[in-house]
């Protein structure tokens, strides 16, 4: 008899995605325009549900409408019209609070925003001094103030900018993020048994090894912990850890040892020639010959082949769709 596939693992979860109206093509900037992003709109919209919101329209300023900007403290900004002084620091603030508690229960699994804006900007905003002119051109210091509430009310959010999307090593990182969390959800909502954690842990080893090596260690330590706590508060602990691992980047030189802890559960069995193959294969991708795709493409045809159960199983081989094809550049 087929086991059942945990609820987790289905092919087939909702991935729900806020987004800045603006990304998608909504005319929704202060000059009647948009910033649509065909990366966005095209390649991701096939595998998300975009939840867009438009933080400076939804509080009420039209367009097209005054420019706003970011002025004062980088720690508690006002958000003022760049002609008329107008403060709408108050209001954005109250909005965003709200809005951010409806996209909880929403159920999100990520979020982009659009980079450089006073409301959805997460880093490098420009921050102008109080008075006209004061201390020069302004600061690449300020957090836009919808995007502040959104990363103080879900920190564990998988949240990046638009504009870090182009680097393929952080939009592979951003997407890892979005799939586990979701992934992390769904097993919060089966209601999970001792059981049923352990294996969503096995199943996520190699991915948090190639992220970070201490967080692996800790988290396994969390999980030999399960029995003696009460399961509501363990998971909360131990969805914390999760997702604060996979916030640290993966790197080739961790690849490399997640590929050669998996090569270890069937070398003794591949012919001389074929380990030699696949050690020349991982040996090129360390040195960035290669895309990460290559060596994992042997790796699953031989695991396959030698029905290597444990490995098979691993996250870290299909954490994400092939159809986006995060592993295929050097």
């Amino acid at each position: 008899m087929a086991t059942a596939v945990p609820a987790w693992r289905s092919a087939d979860l909702p991935i729900r995605v806020g987004i800045s109206s603006c990304l998608l093509g909504q005319e929704v900037r202060y000059d009647g325009g948009h910033q649509k992003d065909a990366y966005i709109t095209g390649v991701l919209a096939r595998h998300f549900t975009w939840v867009p919101v438009c933080p400076e329209m939804e509080v009420g300023m039209g367009v097209p409408r005054e420019p706003i900007r970011l002025v004062g403290d980088a720690a508690a900004p006002r958000l003022l019209g760049v002609t008329s002084g107008t403060d709408h620091t108050d209001r954005m603030n109250e909005f965003a609070r709200r809005r951010v508690q409806e996209l909880v229960r929403r159920g999100l699994s990520g979020y982009v925003l659009k980079r450089a804006s006073p409301s959805c900007g997460m880093e490098r905003v420009k921050l102008y001094g109080e008075k006209e002119g004061e201390s020069g051109p302004p600061r690449r210091a300020g957090v836009g103030l919808f995007a502040r509430a959104l990363l103080d009310a879900l920190p564990l959010l998988p949240v990046e900018e638009e504009g870090r999307l182009n680097d393929s090593r952080l939009r592979d990182n951003f997407i890892t993020r979005v799939f586990a969390y979701r992934r992390l959800a769904a097993l919060g909502e089966m209601r999970p048994r001792p059981g049923d954690i352990v294996s969503f842990h096995t199943a996520h080893k190699y991915l948090l090894l190639a992220h970070s090596p201490t967080a692996y260690a800790r988290l396994g330590r969390l999980v030999a912990q399960l029995k003696g706590e009460s399961m509501p508060a363990w998971l909360d602990r131990y969805r914390d850890a999760f997702m604060r691992a996979l916030q640290v980047p993966a790197t080739p030189k961790k690849h490399v040892n997640v590929l050669q802890h998996i090569l270890g559960f069937f070398k003794d069995r591949l012919p001389a020639a074929e380990k030699r193959e696949l050690l020349a294969v991982i040996a090129d991708y360390a040195a960035g010959l290669v895309p990460l795709i290559v060596p994992i493409t042997l790796i699953n045809h031989h695991v396959a082949r030698f029905e290597v159960a444990y490995v098979r199983d691993q996250i870290y081989l299909r954490p994400h769709p092939k159809e986006l094809m995060l592993r295929n550049h050097v």
